[in-house]
């Protein structure tokens, strides 16, 4: 499933929360979504973190990812 089709979902079942309520599986299903989400974000972040290079005072490129090492 990916971003988009996720973050559908997610909403899909915010909203019949707030109107009827959900069933014990649409909860699970719930949670299981929203900490996949959160995984894929924090993989996108650090994986953008990772590509940073600073341009030190004496004209030398550091990489932030190679520096302390990618995880």
């Amino acid at each position: 499933m990916n971003v988009e089709e996720m973050t559908r979902r997610i909403n899909e079942l915010y909203h019949k929360s707030q109107k009827e309520g959900l069933t014990p599986e649409e909860k699970e299903e719930q949670a299981a979504l929203r900490q996949a989400y959160v995984a894929n974000v924090r993989a996108n972040l650090k994986g953008q973190l990772d590509n940073i290079s600073i341009v030190e005072k004496d004209g030398s490129v550091t990489n932030l990812g190679e520096k302390h090492g990618k995880r």
